[in-house]
């Protein structure tokens, strides 16, 4: 779906306040990105560190810092549980989380701790599109 003008796939789960974003996949783990709108709010990403493999963290916590053109900022995970693996290609490559942030920018894979308990403080369907326009609006974004 497009809100505002950036776009947001209807299979993600989203924790709109912080601008992320989590797939769940067949095998259970979880991949974790900045989302479109985030991108565009953070500016050019000139440095992306995600937290290191075995790192134990909480939903709504640091799952790695972004370096932006003037401040290093905290990345918050959508899931708890422990990051099992990181994206290799934004070390050379941080612009990706620009180009692809869906898809090749993700950030992390997490294997939840418990899934179904991270479900309230994320927003997925039909919820989407109310809660990213509510969110634009408090944050005056196109």
């Amino acid at each position: 779906m497009i809100v505002c003008g950036f776009s947001f796939p209807d299979a993600l789960f989203y924790l709109v306040e912080h601008q992320m974003w989590a797939r769940r996949g067949d095998d259970g783990l979880v991949t974790v990105g900045v989302t479109e709108m985030g991108v565009h709010q953070a500016g050019e990403i000139y440095m992306c560190r995600p937290k290191a493999v075995g790192s134990e963290i909480e939903q709504g916590r640091s799952i790695g810092v972004v370096e932006l053109a003037k401040s290093i900022v905290s990345v918050k995970s959508p899931v708890g549980g422990v990051v099992v693996a990181v994206n290799p290609l934004l070390a050379a490559e941080p612009q990706r989380v620009h180009a692809d942030p869906y898809e090749s920018g993700w950030l992390a894979q997490v294997r939840p701790a418990d899934f179904s308990a991270d479900l309230p403080g994320l927003v997925h369907g039909v919820a989407v599109a109310a809660a990213m326009e509510h969110f634009a609006r408090l944050n005056r974004l196109p």
